[in-house]
């Protein structure tokens, strides 16, 4: 499966030859996410010349989105936003793309291969399914979504939709102060190439040419944008459902061996809080969430007052004085438990034991009960982050908390808030 990437600017990959079996001209491609064991990909291409190639059939499904200049296919010649899907074993038609164009290209469940044919007559493979779709993006409206989350704001344009498996393609776009305060996690993994704009949120600045490529169920959020809005081109290998977080911690720590005071062995413990004490967001920003969180109460919704991450009561140590307390509760008082220090002197002349009620301490939720039922059966057991198909009235799988994603070096923004 791919690995979590977040969050990259196109910047910081390399450029490499493109990876387009049969075609004419010259172009290079940046590849931004690729999956080593079946050859999906996202992939960044530029083109030097002019470049074309025949009919064929691909041997993965196969999607081509012009960011800049033109494409031809089938003698249709498209501009900026022209989108072509082409699924896995169905006869395409010839394309082209004019010199100095840029495009997003995508590979899924499958390499680069690519079968020429004579026509598209050819026979499409047994399993294959679907048709070729050609799309004028910049042509079409924007609609809002349905379910935008707490504030309205957020447009919508349908590129692709996998009738069976719900993988769909789509262009987004948040309009100027629309906010999420929550955190969110999805049944299936989410990616995004940033077209136009600038968000903030807790991994980084979504600005022109930044990237994720984010597996199932990692949280992610905190959403807030700025001037202008924000348009991404975003894919999903199924329907997107969000699970929401509000008011996150989170401690880790670890068993020294040779450092610590003095240079000795030492065990630590630290918590996301303690990494805060002054705000990392703009007031205009603090704002939009603020603003969020009210449209949310407004609407119904029982939320609780948002505080920004590592700012508030660390929970964890909540957390910690709750568990030594039981501890002590349930300590009991066996023989080596404890020393009086006295004698008593004296038969009570009744038993007693020192037994005591222990109050059951309330964890929320079994860590056992929050993951896919299937999580560890299926075919996906051993892929960290692969998604699952849900449905409403099924269990929901908690978060996954991903703390070392593939991030930018020159331009990403990280600061752990929400990880």
């Amino acid at each position: 499966m791919r690995p979590h990437v977040e969050l990259i600017q196109e910047d910081d990959y390399v450029w490499h030859g493109a990876e387009l079996v049969g075609g004419e001209g010259r172009a290079s491609e940046r590849r931004l996410s690729v999956d080593e064991e079946d050859g999906s990909s996202s992939l960044r291409v530029d083109f030097h010349t002019d470049w074309g190639r025949g009919p064929g059939i691909h041997h993965a499904n196969t999607e081509y989105y012009v960011l800049e200049g033109s494409m031809t296919y089938g003698g249709r010649r498209i501009g900026k936003g022209g989108y072509v899907y082409a699924p896995k074993g169905v006869p395409a038609d010839a394309i082209t793309f004019a010199e100095g164009t840029r495009i997003l290209h995508y590979r899924e469940y499958g390499d680069a291969g690519f079968d020429a044919v004579d026509s598209l007559a050819a026979p499409r493979w047994a399993d294959a399914r679907e048709d070729v779709i050609v799309i004028d993006s910049d042509a079409m409206q924007w609609d809002a979504v349905p379910n935008p989350g707490p504030m309205p704001g957020l447009f919508i344009k349908y590129l692709h939709v996998d009738p069976v498996t719900g993988f769909y393609t789509r262009l987004v776009h948040a309009q100027e102060g629309w906010a999420d305060h929550r955190l969110a996690h999805h049944p299936c993994y989410e990616e995004a190439y940033t077209t136009q704009g600038h968000m903030e949120y807790n991994f980084g600045t979504l600005d022109l040419g930044t990237y994720f490529f984010r597996p199932a169920r990692v949280k992610h959020g905190h959403f807030t944008s700025m001037e202008g809005g924000a348009t991404w081109l975003l894919r999903s290998d199924g329907e997107l459902f969000n699970w929401y977080t509000q008011n996150e911690w989170v401690r880790w720590g670890g068993e020294a061996i040779n450092y610590g005071p003095g240079g000795g062995a030492m065990r630590w413990s630290q918590s996301s809080h303690e990494l805060g004490g002054v705000s990392r967001r703009s007031e205009k920003d603090m704002e939009m969430l603020r603003a969020s969180l009210e449209y949310a109460r407004s609407q119904g919704a029982e939320e609780g007052a948002y505080v920004e991450h590592g700012l508030g009561t660390d929970a964890s140590m909540i957390a910690i004085a709750k568990a030594l307390d039981t501890a002590r509760l349930q300590g009991g008082h066996g023989e080596h438990d404890h020393d009086h220090g006295h004698d008593h002197g004296h038969d009570h002349g009744h038993d007693h034991g020192h037994d005591h009620e222990v109050p059951a301490a309330d964890w929320g939720a079994e860590p056992s009960a929050l993951e896919h039922p299937d999580q560890r059966t299926d075919e996906h057991a051993y892929n960290w982050g692969a998604g699952r198909v849900w449905k409403q009235g099924d269990p929901i799988p908690a978060p996954i908390l991903s703390s070392l994603p593939v991030r930018s070096r020159s331009r990403g923004r990280w600061d752990g808030d929400g990880m």
